[in-house]
């Protein structure tokens, strides 16, 4: 397996991000679902070339509760 940029993947199906004017993102991690040539499903993680793992580890585990919550942005309510 070969390692690709993959941004011009992530436009053709459609990744999108909610970000305000002026946010700067500075690292990403990437979880893809893919379908292998023998048919079967494989996750592959992508990640930005200046992510340590540390703020990697702490970027997944926010996700994760995130996605298991609902988090909401207390700043957001107004």
């Amino acid at each position: 397996m070969a390692e690709q940029k993959i941004g011009q993947l992530l436009d053709t199906i459609g990744v999108t991000a909610d970000l305000d004017e002026g946010d700067m993102p500075v690292d990403a991690i990437v979880i893809l679902k893919v379908v292998k040539a023998d048919g079967s499903p494989s996750l592959v993680k992508g990640r930005s070339e200046s992510l340590d793992w540390i703020t990697a580890l702490g970027m997944t585990t926010a996700a994760q509760t995130i996605e298991n919550s609902g988090f909401i942005d207390v700043t957001d309510d107004d």
